[in-house]
């Protein structure tokens, strides 16, 4: 199994509104995919930051494996979602994908 694990940071611009309608779609739109896409094994998205949180929405998903993961990156449903809920409003993404034991 392989996992798959982003960090992202809002953009610095969207007040504290915003970002949690932000938070809510982006949560909604990813845990969505569930069932559509080849591999995907389950999708989490966490929102419920403490104050010591120094990233605003975590993803968790597993994959059955690296080729599921590749597959998931460039499928018309996870395409949508990234292009439409995720990328225009956020500042930095960070990335851990792994094998997991």
């Amino acid at each position: 199994m392989v996992k798959h694990v982003i960090l992202w940071q809002l953009k610095d611009e969207l007040d504290s509104q915003k970002k949690a309608l932000v938070r809510k779609e982006i949560k909604e739109g990813l845990e969505s995919l569930a069932g559509k896409i080849p591999g995907l094994i389950s999708i989490k998205v966490n929102v419920n930051l403490l104050a010591s949180s120094n990233a605003d929405v975590m993803l968790d998903s597993s994959f059955t494996d690296e080729a599921a993961l590749k597959g998931y990156s460039v499928h018309p449903e996870h395409v949508k979602v990234a292009d439409e809920k995720v990328r225009p409003f956020t500042k930095s993404r960070t990335c851990l994908d792994y094998i997991a034991e």
